[in-house]
C-alpha cells in the first residue's frame, strides 16, 4: 500500500469527546465508546484527530461536499450535465438549470460537509492548546500547520459557493455562542492567514505523501490571491512553486509526460500532484477507497466496462465541440466550434446497433482522455459502444466521463469490490496539479503585462498534449482520431487575445475537474458564458435545459441553506436574490 494518510481506528470517535469537571471523580464514568481528553491530547491522539480532518476532505458520505465539485464547478460551468434519468437524484436538476432553492438537500449537504471539516480542524487546534507534556513543540507546530491548511481549504470552498459565511475558529466551540456568529465578515483575510501560517511552518517533504507540505500551501495561497485579483502576490507564490516546488514525497514539480497518465491509480502522487485526496483499495475498509465517482461511470456496462452504474455526469456537446482545432492545431477562440461543420459529429439519437462513423476532423488529443465517445477506445476496456452505455440520451446526451475512471487492468488491485459497486477505487483525486498552477501563473502574467511569459506557460501545457506517445491509440497503434495540436508560435502582443487564449486553455486542460464555473465567476463572465452554453445545449437536450437561465448578481453563489437561517435567524443573512 502507498504510504498515505488513511483513516485509523480512532476516526470519528474523537469528535464525540466529552470532558468532565466534577470534583467527585470516583462518580465519573466515561461513556462507552467515547474518548477522554487525556487520550486525545497525546501525540497519537492529536494526530488521529488530524487524520479525521484530512478524511473529511472527500465529504465523508456527503458527496456534495467533495473537492471534485462535479456538480458545483463542472455542471454549473457547462462541462457536463447531470445525465442519467430525470428522476434519479432529481435534487441536482434545479442546480443545472439555475433554479436553486434554499431548501435543497444537496446545497445543505455541501454546507454541512464543509463545516464538518472546519469543526475537525478546529478540534485539532484546541487539542494542541491542551497538549500533554510529551507532545513536542515541533509536533505542535506541524499539527497546527496541517490543521490550518485544511481549515483554509474548507473555508475557501465555502467562500466560493456561498460568498461570506460564519467564521468560527478554535476559540469558539458549541455552547459558547457559536449560534450568534454572523455571516457579515470577509472570509478572505481569514483564509489567507491560515495558508500563510501553513506556508511558514510546513516542511518541504513529509514522511507520508498524503500530508500537505509548504509547496502545497504556497500554491493554494497563490490561488487565494488570484481569486481576489491580487496578481502580483499570486505571481510570487506561483513563481516560487514553478522554480523550486516539490511534492510531499520530494519530486520536483513537473508536467507528466503523458496527459492520460494523470488519471491512473498506478501513477498517483506523481510530479504533477501538488495536493491530492488519498485513496487505497482492498485495505479492509471501503472507507479508504475513492467513492467519489461511483455514480458517474458509464451505465449498464456489464463485465466489459467500469463501474456498471449509474450514468451521471455526461460531458456536454459544447465541451466536446471546444476540442475542435484548426489545421495548425490551435483552438477556435472565436467560438466557431459551435457552428456548422465545426461541431463534433455525434451519435445522438442512434441506437447502439446503428451504423456510426466517428468525427474525422481535426481534434485536440486531450478530448479522448476527457470524454468517452462512441467508437473510440475507452481506456483498456473496449471501444465506447455508444447508447449501450448511456442510461438516457434525451436527458443526458451521448457522452461518458472518462477522467478518474479505473482501468480494466486495475480490477482487484487498484479497485475495491467490497461495497455495492465496483466503482470504489485507489485513484486519488487531485485537488491542485502543476498544470493548474502554470495556467494560474499565466493569468497573472497576462494581467501584469508579461504576455510572452504567459505564452511560454501556455505552450508548456500544449507541448505536453502534443506528445504523440500519450495520444489515445487503437490496438494496431494508430491514433484513435484525427489529432492535431500546435503551439502558439506568434508572439502575444494584445492583452485581450492573450487572456482569451489562457482562459480557453484552462477550459480544455482542466475540463471535468470542477474548476470551470468558479473560473467564470472570478473572471466576471459567468452569466454571459453560461447563458450562451444553455441556449446551445438546450437544442440537443430541450427537456433537460430548455428555458434555463443564469441570473447575474444572484447565481454566482448558492443560497444560504434555509434550515441554517431558521436555526440562527438573528445571525445569518440570505444571499441576494434568494
Amino acid at each position: 500500500m502507498k504510504n498515505r494518510v488513511l483513516i485509523t481506528g480512532l476516526s470519528l470517535a474523537i469528535l464525540a469527546m466529552i470532558a468532565f469537571a466534577c470534583k467527585d471523580s470516583f462518580l465519573e464514568v466515561a461513556p462507552t465508546g467515547q474518548l477522554a481528553n487525556a487520550q486525545l491530547t497525546t501525540t497519537k491522539g492529536i494526530d488521529a484527530a488530524l487524520i479525521t480532518a484530512y478524511s473529511q476532505v472527500n465529504g465523508r458520505f456527503r458527496r456534495m461536499a467533495s473537492p471534485s465539485n462535479w456538480v458545483w464547478g463542472s455542471i454549473r460551468g457547462g462541462d457536463a450535465n447531470k445525465g442519467t434519468d430525470p428522476g434519479d437524484f432529481s435534487d441536482i436538476n434545479p442546480i443545472q438549470r439555475f433554479e436553486n432553492l434554499s431548501t435543497q438537500g444537496v446545497i445543505l449537504e455541501n454546507w454541512v460537509g464543509l463545516y464538518e471539516g472546519v469543526a475537525r480542524a478546529n478540534l485539532v487546534l484546541r487539542l494542541i492548546a491542551d497538549a500533554q507534556p510529551d507532545v513536542t513543540e515541533a509536533s505542535k507546530t506541524s499539527f497546527a500547520a496541517q490543521a490550518r491548511f485544511l481549515r483554509g481549504h474548507y473555508y475557501f470552498s465555502l467562500k466560493r459557493n456561498f460568498n461570506n459565511t460564519p467564521y468560527v475558529d478554535e476559540t469558539l466551540d458549541y455552547g459558547g455562542g457559536i449560534e450568534l456568529v454572523k455571516n457579515d465578515q470577509d472570509l478572505w483575510p481569514k483564509i489567507e492567514a491560515d495558508f500563510k501560517y501553513a506556508l511558514d511552518n510546513l516542511p518541504e517533504t513529509q514522511g507520508q505523501v498524503g500530508r500537505v507540505n509548504k509547496w502545497a500551501a504556497a500554491a493554494y495561497l497563490g490561488k487565494v490571491y488570484l481569486y481576489q485579483k491580487k496578481y502580483a502576490e499570486a505571481k510570487a507564490q506561483f513563481d516560487a512553486c514553478i522554480a523550486n516546488g516539490k511534492t510531499s514525497n520530494g519530486k520536483k514539480y513537473a508536467l507528466e509526460a503523458k496527459y492520460g497518465d494523470l488519471f491512473k491509480a498506478s501513477n498517483d502522487n506523481n510530479a504533477e500532484s501538488i495536493w491530492a485526496y488519498q485513496a487505497a483499495a482492498n485495505t479492509g475498509s471501503v472507507n479508504n477507497a475513492n467513492a467519489e465517482f461511483d455514480l458517474n461511470f458509464p451505465y449498464n456496462t456489464g463485465p466489459n466496462g467500469p463501474g456498471n452504474c449509474c450514468g451521471f455526469f455526461h460531458p456536454s456537446f459544447e465541451l466536446v465541440n471546444s476540442f475542435r482545432v484548426n489545421a495548425t492545431g490551435l483552438p477556435l477562440l472565436d467560438g466557431s466550434y459551435n457552428t456548422g461543420a465545426n461541431q463534433v459529429k455525434t451519435d445522438m439519437g442512434l441506437g447502439s446497433g446503428d451504423a456510426f462513423t466517428p468525427d474525422a476532423g481535426t481534434l485536440d488529443p486531450r478530448l479522448d482522455w476527457s470524454v468517452g465517445r462512441r467508437g473510440i477506445p475507452f481506456l483498456d476496456w473496449q471501444d465506447h459502444p455508444g447508447a449501450a452505455w448511456i442510461r438516457n440520451q434525451p436527458n443526458g446526451g451521448p457522452y461518458s466521463p472518462i477522467k478518474y475512471t479505473y482501468y480494466k487492468s486495475d480490477r482487484g488491485s487498484l479497485q475495491d469490490n467490497s461495497s455495492w459497486t465496483p466503482g470504489y477505487t485507489a485513484l486519488n483525486y487531485t485537488i491542485i496539479r502543476f498544470a493548474d498552477v502554470l495556467l494560474m501563473a499565466a493569468e497573472c502574467e497576462v494581467e501584469i503585462g508579461s504576455l510572452e511569459k504567459a505564452r511560454e506557460y501556455t505552450n508548456m501545457i500544449r507541448a505536453r498534449a502534443a506528445n504523440t506517445a500519450g495520444w489515445v491509440k487503437r490496438a494496431d497503434g494508430s491514433n484513435a482520431a484525427n489529432y492535431v495540436i500546435g503551439l502558439y508560435n506568434t508572439p502575444w502582443t494584445d492583452k485581450a487575445v492573450a487572456r482569451t487564449a489562457v482562459q480557453f486553455e484552462r477550459k480544455i486542460e482542466l475540463s471535468g475537474e470542477g474548476h470551470r464555473f468558479y473560473d467564470l465567476v472570478r473572471w466576471g463572465t459567468a452569466a454571459s458564458v453560461v447563458n450562451a452554453y444553455l441556449a446551445y445545449e438546450s437544442k440537443f437536450l430541450p427537456g433537460t435545459l430548455g428555458g434555463a437561465t443564469m441570473t447575474a448578481g444572484k447565481h454566482e453563489y448558492l443560497p444560504i441553506p434555509q434550515s441554517q437561517i431558521d436555526l440562527t435567524p438573528d445571525a445569518l443573512k440570505q444571499n441576494p436574490g434568494y
